[in-house]
């Protein structure tokens, strides 16, 4: 699988699997690498395993001034996402619905290892359906509006999303995602959120977070089912930590498999123990590997997804994304929409955007 990978791509997934061959690095070597490793929102875990190992201070001094500004920024980035969760629970308590914090907000909050250094651009929560109207007016009170006021983005997010139009606190900037399920409910697999919800961990506040099985299967089918891959080294840096940890309990490794083919998400899983294991190295048990090939693909499917997933990762340099890198993300955006959307549908969305692109309203 390797063999799909550029020496940008090699020298950031050293820097994250083997941080002490970075004592060796050439100082042009330095340039390139804190420079895609910002661009894939990277920098701040790197940092962060180069000072829990002790080498920070081992290394050139404009590296180490770098980092240091990442992890202050990554630090101040967590105080924000506790204190914005701490205003929605504050919104959400006269409606008295559970909340299931998800993504980088449940990290946070339950001080799990993708947290360090991590950047999360908006929080992410969970509610039962029938809540949505509630949960909805009770923001807008608490002074958060409406990001996508256009019509029929509005629709299309209330009828066949798996989650509310984004919430804007009109004073803080920051944005809330309120969700109902974990993946749109036109697209081809739907997990139901009622057994998300019953398996959920409790936090404080009345705050949850899903079960560790549900944790790496959301991240997994965000990638693998309803994303592009656009930045998805960071998110599959993200699966390789949860997985090492959670995998230290057998029973963890016992029950993920057969949890993904209950909701319908095994082929996400496939995917992502894939690509953990063939990236990053993440330690997974010969029998769970076995397992999980319950979904593999067919192999012109495998072989072309492993060249778009290795290409597509590609962390972005000073130029940006390269042509093949930006043909792999445009083919994996193509074909998330493809799983998100019946045929008619995405037929009728995709003329809807061209329309509204070509003739925009003045």
């Amino acid at each position: 699988m390797k063999g799909h990978l550029d020496t940008a791509t090699g020298l950031v997934l050293t820097a994250l699997t083997r941080p002490r061959d970075l004592l060796d690095l050439r100082p042009i070597q330095w340039d390139e690498l804190l420079c895609r490793a910002r661009n894939t929102r990277l920098l701040g875990r790197l940092g962060a395993e180069l000072d829990a190992l002790g080498l920070l201070d081992r290394l050139p001094r404009k590296a180490v001034d770098q980092i240091r500004a990442e992890l202050t920024v990554t630090a101040e980035n967590a105080r924000m996402v506790r204190w914005e969760v701490n205003r929605i629970s504050r919104a959400l308590r006269e409606v008295g619905v559970p909340i299931i914090l998800l993504k980088g907000a449940a990290y946070v909050l339950a001080e799990l290892p993708p947290a360090t250094g991590r950047l999360s651009s908006d929080v992410d929560i969970m509610v039962p359906k029938e809540t949505l109207a509630q949960v909805e007016a009770a923001l807008i009170r608490d002074g958060y509006e409406a990001v996508k006021l256009d019509s029929y983005d509005q629709r299309y997010y209330r009828t066949w999303m798996h989650e509310l139009p984004p919430l804007c606190h009109r004073e803080r900037r920051t944005v809330v995602d309120v969700h109902h399920t974990i993946l749109p409910e036109s697209g081809r697999l739907r997990p139901d959120p009622r057994a998300l919800t019953e398996a959920a961990r409790p936090l404080t506040d009345g705050l949850r977070i899903l079960s560790p099985p549900d944790l790496v299967l959301h991240s997994a089918a965000h990638l693998f089912q309803d994303g592009d891959l656009d930045g998805g080294l960071r998110d599959l840096v993200d699966l390789d930590l949860l997985l090492r940890h959670f995998g230290a309990d057998p029973a963890f490794w016992e029950g993920l498999v057969p949890r993904a083919v209950e909701l319908s998400l095994a082929r996400p899983l496939y995917y992502a123990l894939r690509y953990c294991q063939g990236l990053l190295g993440t330690p997974i048990p010969v029998v769970v590997q076995q397992a999980a090939r319950v979904a593999e693909p067919i192999a012109p499917v495998r072989s072309a997804m492993d060249a778009l997933t290795c290409r597509a990762v590609t962390p972005d340099g000073w130029e940006g994304p390269s042509l093949r890198t930006g043909w792999a993300r445009f083919l994996l955006y193509v074909r998330s929409h493809w799983l998100r959307m019946p045929p008619w549908l995405l037929t009728r969305h995709l003329v809807r955007k061209a329309m509204a692109r070509a003739f925009p309203p003045t």
